[in-house]
C-alpha cells in the first residue's frame, strides 16, 4: 500500500502543503548561505579555507552548510541553538524552575522555547564578536588582509549581521517543525551535509585524476561507507520488546483488556542528538581558539583538533554522557510505570509500580550502553579511517548518522501521513457506501 502511496505522494493536499512548505523554507536557508557578510574579502578568505582544507574548520563549515567559507549571513548555522538547547537542559536538572517547567505540558515546552531562545541570541553575539576580531587578524597565505577595514564599525556590523542570520535559522527550522515535515533543526543540519556532497564527488574525482589517490584506497572508502549506512539503518530501527499483559476488567456492560502487546524501547533512544551535541561543544570553544591568536588557546585547539587521541577521547566522552543525559530527559521509566498500571498492564514476572519502573530503568540502561558504544563506533572510526586516507572532505561518521537518521525519521513521518490518508479515504468512502445503501 505505501509502495502505491508514494507514486500519489502530492494527492494528499496535507501532505503536499506540507512537502511544499518545508522545500519552500529549506530552499531559503541555501540561498542565504550565499549572500555575504559586508566588509569581507572574499577571495582571501576562499584562500586562506583553501588552506584550511582537512582541519577543525572542514568540520565546522560542514555543519553550516558552506556558510563560514563564504562569512555569509549564516555562518553561525544553527550551533548556537543547539549549544543553547544543551545548556537549558543541564541546567534543568539543578535548578527547580526549570524542573518544574517539565511538568507543565504545553505551557512550559513554550517557555522553554524561549528561554532557548534568547540564550541563542547571547551566544550568537558572543561568538560573532569572536569571528569579527579573529577575522581582522587573519590572512589569505598570499598576505592578503580578510578584513580591508577593521575597527569597531565592522565588528557591530559582523555581530549584528550574524546574530540576525541564526535568529533566522532558528525560526526557518520552527517553522519547518510546526508547518512542515520532520525535525526543522535536523532537516536544515542535513540539507548543509547534503549540500556540500557534490563538491565533495568533485574533489575525490580531481585526486583520482591527479593520481594522489588510488583506486585501491577509493574502493575501501566506498566499502566502508557502505557498511557504515548499513549498520546505521539496522541499529536505528533496532528495539528490545519488553512484552506487557493487560488484565481482564469489566466497565458497564463491557470487557477490556486481556490482551498482550509490548513496550518498545529503541537501541539509540537519542537519535543523532548525542554527535551533534558533542561536536557543538567541542567546536565552540576551538574555533574561537582558532580566530584568537593567543599562545595557550592555540595550544588547547592543537590538543582537541581532529585527528588527536585527546580529540577522539573527548568526543566519545561526550556522546557517551549525551545518550544517556538525553535518554534520561526523554523517557522516564516512572511515568511509563505509572500509565501501565492505571491501564491495567504488567510485565511478566514483574509486580506493577515502582519494580516495573526499576525493571525498565535497568534494561534501557543496558541498551543505552550498546546504543552509546554503536554512536560512538559509527563517529569516530570512520574518521580516524578517513585520515589515514587522506580524504579530501569532512564527511566522517556523525555526517552519515545525521544524514541517514534524518532520513529515517522524516520518511516515517511522510508514511504515517500516508497510512492516515488512505485510512481516512477508506473510511469516507466505506461511508458513503452505507449511506448509499441505506438511502
Amino acid at each position: 500500500m505505501i509502495e502505491n502511496s508514494y507514486q500519489n505522494l502530492f494527492k494528499l493536499p496535507d501532505l503536499k502543503r506540507k512537502l511544499l512548505v518545508t522545500l519552500a523554507l529549506l530552499f531559503v536557508y541555501r540561498v542565504g548561505v550565499h549572500v555575504p557578510t559586508p566588509g569581507i574579502d572574499g577571495a582571501a578568505l576562499s584562500s586562506f579555507f583553501a588552506a584550511a582544507s582537512g582541519t577543525l574548520f572542514s568540520m565546522f563549515n560542514m555543519f553550516s552548510g558552506g556558510a563560514l567559507e563564504r562569512l555569509s549571513i549564516f555562518a553561525l548555522g544553527i550551533m548556537p541553538y543547539i549549544s543553547s538547547s544543551i545548556i537549558l537542559e543541564l541546567m534543568t536538572v539543578v535548578v527547580p524552575h526549570l524542573e518544574q517547567l517539565k511538568k507543565e505540558g504545553d505551557a512550559g515546552r513554550k517557555k522553554k522555547t524561549q528561554y532557548t531562545r534568547y540564550g541563542t541570541v547571547v551566544l550568537s553575539i558572543i561568538q560573532g564578536f569572536g569571528i569579527s576580531v579573529g577575522l581582522e587578524a587573519m590572512s589569505s597565505p598570499a598576505g592578503v588582509a580578510i578584513v580591508p577595514y577593521p575597527g569597531w564599525g565592522f565588528r557591530l556590523v559582523t555581530i549584528i549581521t550574524l546574530t540576525a542570520g541564526t535568529a533566522f535559522i532558528m525560526w526557518l527550522g520552527e517553522q519547518i517543525t510546526e508547518r512542515g515535515i520532520g525535525n526543522g533543526i535536523s532537516l536544515i543540519i542535513f540539507a548543509g551535509i547534503v549540500a556540500n556532497m557534490p563538491s565533495a564527488l568533485g574533489n575525490t574525482i580531481r585526486l583520482m585524476s591527479t593520481g594522489e589517490m588510488g583506486l585501491f584506497s577509493l574502493i575501501i572508502l566506498i566499502v566502508l561507507m557502505v557498511a557504515v549506512v548499513a549498520c546505521i539503518i539496522y541499529m536505528e530501527q533496532a528495539q528490545r520488546r519488553i512484552p506487557v499483559h493487560y488484565a481482564k476488567r469489566v466497565v458497564g456492560r463491557k470487557m477490556y483488556g486481556g490482551q498482550t502487546s509490548h513496550l518498545p524501547l529503541k537501541i539509540n533512544t537519542a537519535g543523532v542528538i548525542p554527535p551533534i551535541f558533542a561536536s557543538s561543544i567541542i567546536m565552540f570553544p576551538t574555533t574561537l581558539a582558532q580566530f584568537i591568536n593567543i599562545p595557550a588557546m592555540q595550544t588547547v585547539a592543537a590538543m582537541f583538533s581532529p585527528g588527536t587521541i585527546w580529540y577522539y577521547l573527548l568526543y566519545i566522552g561526550f556522546i557517551v554522557f549525551f545518550c544517556f543525559f538525553y535518554t534520561a530527559v526523554q523517557f522516564n521509566p516512572d511515568d511509563v510505570a505509572d500509565n501501565m498500571k492505571k491501564n491495567g498492564g504488567y510485565i511478566p514476572g514483574i509486580r506493577p509500580g515502582k519494580k516495573t519502573s526499576e525493571y525498565i530503568d535497568k534494561v534501557l540502561t543496558r541498551i543505552t550502553v550498546g546504543g552509546a558504544l554503536y554512536v560512538s563506533a559509527v563517529c569516530v572510526l570512520p574518521t580516524m579511517l578517513m585520515n589515514k586516507f587522506n580524504v579530501p572532505f569532512y564527511f566522517g561518521g556523525t555526517a552519515l548518522l545525521i544524514v541517514v537518521g534524518v532520513s529515517i525519521d522524516t520518511i516515517s513521518q511522510i508514511e504515517s501521513h500516508l497510512i492516515s490518508g488512505n485510512y481516512d479515504g477508506f473510511m469516507g468512502r466505506s461511508g458513503a457506501k452505507r449511506v448509499k445503501g441505506r438511502s
